[in-house]
C-alpha cells in the first residue's frame, strides 16, 4: 500500500453495524509512500495507522 499526504483513507467498520472512519494522511512516515501513516480523522483527532485489509485509501 502507498499513500501521500493529502490522500484520504477509510477504514471499514470491523463488525455488522459499525460505522466506518475516514481521514487526511497528514505525515507518511515511510519510504516511497509505505505505511505507516499519521491520519487526522473527521472528528479532529489524529493517529498513526499501519493499515490493514480494511482500509482503502483515494487521492
Amino acid at each position: 500500500m502507498q499513500a501521500n499526504v493529502g490522500d484520504r483513507i477509510l477504514i471499514q467498520g470491523k463488525t455488522v453495524g459499525q460505522a466506518g472512519q475516514a481521514g487526511e494522511i497528514i505525515e507518511v512516515r515511510g519510504s516511497e509512500g509505505e505505511p505507516p501513516y499519521l491520519v487526522r480523522f473527521e472528528d479532529g483527532h489524529e493517529s498513526l495507522i499501519f493499515p490493514g485489509p480494511d482500509c482503502v485509501i483515494e487521492d
